[in-house]
């Protein structure tokens, strides 16, 4: 076997203009719904909502599936069903009277997206993915400092995420108003500036909103996004359970990178040691 042809030949199925165009194609059918101004929002907040699930069942199910605690970060803290409540209701409030009112108003006012008939490659979608979490990952990285600096800031905005000490996935969006915008703005305003395709979008934005659950779940499973990120590269559950329990370390949402350059990393047995 040529291996150096095999690679040039993934290379050339990942950069194929045609391998998306069938699911490109068959999302088409339902253009009018896509190019809603009101999709993003649908799109982002019914993927939270379902993506916390496995993870709320976790909680719930709590020392009956032994198996899965085994992989809890801190077996001692599991949330209550109080806590549980109190987030859902943070989170839904957000949502009914923050984002719906900007989504009515966006519907309002901006016109339907065109949508381009030509797919992504997948090498494409990948790229603008990964360049899309690049850019929220320094984004917030210097937000999150900043509110975490400046004592009004963090009173008055972010004190409510810290809330909890041993994150779950519910615990995701329980944010204050502000934050919860700002987030959101990054999250639509930045694949217009990287110039994606709306399918690329929208792949990021689902992503992000699972390793942004993901980061905040509790656990840290085998097949968890950093461990299948080699090098420590990417920070995950563990990295950023340590966030909450030593809050002035660990501010950057995904990657590791900005932390270890401005002296604020610190691994998961930097909490166990205190």
């Amino acid at each position: 076997m040529d291996l150096a042809n095999t690679s040039v030949d993934n290379w050339i199925s990942l950069g194929d203009d045609c391998l998306l165009q069938p699911l490109w194609d068959m999302m088409l059918n339902y253009r009018d719904y896509l190019r809603s101004p009101l999709f993003p929002i649908v799109l982002t907040v019914s993927s939270y909502f379902v993506l916390c699930l496995p993870f709320l069942v976790c909680d719930i199910m709590g020392e009956r599936w032994a198996w899965v605690q085994q992989f809890k970060i801190q077996p001692s803290c599991r949330p209550t069903a109080s806590t549980l409540l109190h987030c859902a209701g943070v989170t839904l409030y957000n949502h009914v009277f923050l984002v719906l009112p900007v989504s009515v108003s966006q519907w309002a006012w901006r016109p339907p997206v065109d949508l381009p008939d030509q797919a992504p490659s997948l090498l494409e979608l990948i790229a603008g993915v990964i360049s899309n979490l690049l850019l929220f990952d320094f984004q917030y990285f210097i937000w999150h400092l900043l509110h975490h600096r400046i004592h009004w800031l963090y009173v008055t905005f972010h004190a409510i995420h810290h809330n909890y000490s041993s994150p779950f996935a519910l615990a995701t969006q329980c944010l204050g108003g502000w934050e919860l915008v700002t987030v959101g703005f990054w999250t639509t305003l930045n694949p217009v500036v990287l110039r994606c395709h709306l399918l690329t979008t929208w792949a990021f934005m689902v992503l992000h909103v699972y390793v942004s659950i993901e980061d905040h779940c509790g656990y840290d499973f085998p097949w968890s996004t950093s461990r299948l990120i080699p090098f420590g590269i990417y920070g995950g559950p563990s990295k950023h359970d340590v966030h909450h329990q030593k809050p002035n370390t660990n501010f950057a949402p995904h990657f590791t990178h900005w932390d270890k350059l401005f002296g604020t990393h610190a691994d998961f047995s930097f909490s166990a040691m205190k």
